[in-house]
């Protein structure tokens, strides 16, 4: 009896062995960690991405990557850090994409790979409604503020020994556009879009001229050769929100409810809606 017992024992020990086993695979597997992509974001760059006054982050940006993200079946979480740093985060693979109102040019195809465009843009000046601007000729001799990092700041610095103006870099769109209100700068290279946005929300400065100069598009991005699933998604999540409606219902949100005439200048600027 008690080898018999005995023999019990021991293969009760091996039968809660093996099952044991096959429950922590099992729990293993239901754990397994999913992909959560990390995205990095401007700080401020309205309409396209900025805290509402409940202290959340809106914006065209956020919007279209939630809803992306929802279509295509991803998670995500976005980091807010400024334009120039979110550039650093995806080339250093602290992030895996980007959308903060990024043009997408040529020399940043070539170190990006680019969505498909969001948003069609370009650049112009604000500048204050005393100031006598009218065109960039009238910069001449003049400090201007562009944005450190962006086409609208390299644009400005390809035509400023033309028009022999100096330029100032800012981190933030917002203390960009105060210097100008302030008269510390004559004006500030802005992408229309954005700069339109601030102005019909109250910003004391006005567009002096409807022309665009270098006309282009927004687009997400990822590092050249790198998370190709993910502007797969990007792409083909963008192309159904098209198709179903949803894109329209963002843009009209932001821009064609919101951006009307702008304040001093009256200029309308047709060619966004």
């Amino acid at each position: 009896m008690k080898k018999i017992f005995k023999l019990l024992v021991i293969c009760m020990s091996f039968i809660f062995a093996f099952t044991g086993c096959g429950k922590e695979k099992q729990s293993g597997e239901n754990f397994a960690e999913e992909k959560i992509y990390k995205i990095a974001t401007d700080t401020t760059y309205a309409p396209f991405e900025f805290e509402n006054d409940k202290g959340e982050l809106v914006g065209i940006d956020m919007e279209l990557l939630k809803e992306i993200a929802a279509d295509q079946g991803f998670k995500y979480e976005v980091n807010v850090v400024g334009f120039a740093a979110a550039l650093t985060a995806l080339e250093t693979g602290e992030a895996d994409g980007i959308i903060a109102g990024m043009s997408i040019t040529e020399p940043r195809k070539e170190k990006y790979d680019m969505s498909s465009p969001y948003f069609d843009t370009g650049v112009t000046i604000g500048v204050r409604a005393d100031s006598g601007i009218k065109s960039f000729e009238d910069l001449r001799g003049k400090k201007v503020a562009g944005k450190v990092g962006t086409a609208a700041c390299r644009f400005a610095e390809s035509i400023s020994e033309k028009y022999g103006f100096e330029i100032v870099q800012f981190e933030e769109s917002s203390t960009m556009f105060q210097d100008v209100v302030y008269g510390n700068t004559a004006a500030c290279f802005e992408d229309y879009p954005v700069l339109g946005y601030e102005i019909s929300r109250g910003l004391d400065l006005i567009i002096p001229f409807e022309e665009v100069a270098e006309p282009t598009f927004y687009g997400f991005a990822v590092m050249k050769g790198e998370n190709k699933e993910l502007l797969d998604m990007f792409n083909k999540g963008l192309a159904n929100l098209k198709a179903n409606g949803k894109y329209d219902e963002i843009i009209n949100r932001y821009i064609k409810n919101n951006f009307g005439y702008l304040k001093r200048g009256a200029v309308f600027l047709q060619h966004l809606f």
